[in-house]
């Protein structure tokens, strides 16, 4: 038994020296042989767990830490160490669970706190995830990383307020990694509340953060955050570029496919959207109404399952649904390639729960960037991204790390089965009947200062007009209260809307007049279910993808002069268009009568464009030619 042990220990260490060489099959066999030898010793089933994460084999990792964990229940390592194998292949719930079953009086430190909330938090556990981090805390008051996850978990508890707070603390405590972190967020929470007192400042450090980084901490800013915020567009670029640095450094791609097998062209999606979510509710008619006789879907998903309408539809429309969901970047990759994918089409981009990087590995003959994220990936690994004429001109070319692929009306396809009920009156909506209603329903975040101004001086020209807008959250509404009346618009003009469902929404829509849209931040679905609703909508475009959007979607409606070209236009026409019920009326009319004719809500049309695109893209490829722009 003695020898067993020393034998055992010298298989141990020639593992650990295996190790540090990165010789991972070695260093898995020699901490097999350690445990055979030792098969009491959770230590050495610990080792063999890290070799076979170390070697990509996730299943045998978790398997190995489970028997560590059998072997010595009280171990907290050996708790930490397979809820953060389950946790590497999004088994959030069992991550959490290993947790749960953790001894109640077997020893807890700090970083056993600090990953039992992290699992919580990934399991939506939010609740118990502060409490967890609160007791983290108690150990190590100035722990950055801690204070960060706890924003987090605030932000998904809609806790905004608290979110900012537990950011702000973070950057006060950190310089490096969690600095970035809670920089990119504390900027886009901060404006989830409309208290602007300190956005100017909080922008212009992660702009300077963002100009001056080295490429290890700017791999760790938020690209999302730039998108509302009056960045460059070789800002955008740069922020993906390094973002993606960070996410696919490690990802060696796969050896160049051969030839394809004979059959349709074969399309692949990417994303977690695929349930009620604002990219199915696009496309989903899109994916119903293609041509199933030239084109087969494969839909990669790591969604959640909501039993909603739109998903089942979603599901209904293709081929083959792969639940990609507990499978590494490494093995989805691998499924397309076996799968032998022609196009693959990430719908996510730099947005939560996007898995994107995986076409690092270039699993598809070529690979585009389509509708889910209104900016450059910054990814040499993405071949196109999917706009058109108006988002994407090839005047700018320079910002996309992509090559320009334009569909000839709007990028944006849409679902002509979408409700459209009847408008309720405007009494029951609480609105005036004898007003002009101009209404802005996005997201808070959207919202700045400026945008206020411009909207103060509109209805400064337009005394019949009222404003109407979303009521996102209590401090939002009060601060925009507030914000307004400081301008001159009194309470008694501004009217606000509770959250309801889609169908709900547009109905509500139909009473309003004239939509106002917002920058550099566009309204993307929110202004297409507008026009949809009969809703005309205004906007000015600027230099980025996220600001043409609503240029896109007018344009594509037959009214491009609602695209203004500066702000004082803006300004001019609201008020004029506010103060002319009969022109007003006319536009509602032109989208009324004109809805199913126009290219915005042309299904079929927009199909046989974008199907056409498709071709392009897979006949290049199969010429053997590099990507290269595909104008209209």
């Amino acid at each position: 038994m003695k020898n067993d042990r020393h034998r055992a220990e010298q298989h141990r260490q020639a593992g650990l020296k295996a190790l540090q060489a990165n010789q991972w099959a070695a260093a898995v066999a020699e901490f097999e042989r350690a445990a055979r030898l030792a098969p009491q010793d959770a230590l050495m089933r610990l080792n063999l767990a890290r070799a076979h994460a170390r070697a990509g084999q996730s299943g045998p990792a978790i398997e190995a830490a489970r028997d560590a964990l059998r072997l010595d229940p009280a171990s907290p390592l050996a708790c930490r160490v397979l809820a953060e194998y389950l946790g590497q292949e999004n088994r959030f719930d069992e991550a959490a669970a290993v947790f749960d079953a953790y001894p109640p009086d077997a020893p807890r430190d700090f970083d056993f706190h600090n990953a039992h909330g992290n699992a919580l938090f990934q399991a939506k556990r939010l609740q118990d995830a502060v409490g967890v981090f609160f007791q983290a805390l108690a150990l190590k008051i100035d722990a950055a990383l801690v204070h960060y996850r706890l924003g987090l978990t605030f932000k998904d508890l809609a806790m905004t307020r608290e979110a900012t707070e537990c950011f702000r603390t973070a950057i006060s405590l950190d310089d490096g990694t969690v600095r970035a972190l809670a920089l990119s967020l504390l900027v886009f929470e901060g404006r989830q509340t409309c208290d602007w007192r300190q956005v100017d400042d909080d922008t212009a450090q992660l702009l300077a953060t963002l100009d001056a980084t080295s490429d290890s901490s700017g791999q760790l800013l938020s690209p999302f955050a730039l998108l509302a915020v009056d960045a460059t567009p070789a800002q955008q670029r740069r922020i993906g570029a390094l973002r993606v640095k960070g996410l696919a450094a490690a990802i060696k791609p796969l050896p160049a496919p051969g030839p394809r097998k004979p059959g349709p062209i074969r399309i692949g999606y990417l994303s977690c959207d695929f349930h009620q979510h604002a990219t199915s509710v696009l496309m989903t008619e899109l994916l119903e109404r293609r041509d199933s006789a030239r084109f087969e879907v494969y839909l990669y998903s790591h969604s959640i399952d909501d039993g909603s309408a739109i998903g089942q539809r979603v599901r209904a429309a293709c081929e083959h649904f792969i639940d990609v969901t507990h499978a590494s970047n490494a093995e989805i990759a691998r499924r397309m390639r076996t799968d032998d994918i022609d196009i693959a089409i990430d719908l996510k981009g730099h947005t939560r729960g996007s898995r994107f990087e995986l076409l690092a590995y270039r699993p598809a003959r070529v690979q585009a960037a389509y509708l889910g994220y209104p900016a450059t990936t910054g990814a040499d690994f993405v071949d196109y991204m999917i706009g058109d004429p108006v988002v994407t001109p090839l005047a700018h070319a320079a910002n996309y790390s992509e090559r320009i692929a334009q569909l000839p009306h709007s990028y944006q396809p849409n679902d002509r089965q979408r409700a459209l009920p009847p408008a309720p009156t405007r009494a029951s909506l609480g609105l005036p009947d004898d007003a002009a209603v101009l209404c802005c329903f996005n997201q808070v975040y959207k919202i700045s200062p400026h945008m206020l101004d411009l909207w103060a001086a509109i209805l400064a020209q337009a005394p019949r007009a009222v404003l109407w807008m979303l009521a996102w959250n209590p401090h939002a509404q009060a601060n925009l209260t507030r914000e307004l009346q400081a301008r001159g618009i009194g309470p008694e003009r501004v009217f606000w809307a509770p959250k309801q469902n889609l169908a709900q929404h547009i109905a509500r829509l139909r009473a309003a007049d004239l939509f106002l849209d917002t920058w550099p931040c566009n309204a993307h679905t929110t202004a297409s279910e507008a026009l949809w609703a009969g809703v005309p909508v205004l906007t000015v475009p600027g230099p980025t993808f996220a600001s043409r959007v609503a240029a896109s979607l007018v344009a594509a409606c037959g009214l491009p002069d609602l695209a203004a070209p500066d702000e004082a236009s803006y300004i001019a026409l609201a008020a004029a268009l506010a103060n002319e019920p009969a022109t007003l009326a006319g536009l509602k009319q032109h989208l009324e009568s004109q809805r199913l004719a126009l290219p915005l809500f042309d299904t079929d049309r927009y199909v046989r464009d974008y199907e056409a695109l498709l071709v392009r893209m897979f006949e290049r490829a199969e010429a053997g030619l590099a990507p290269e722009h595909l104008l209209v």
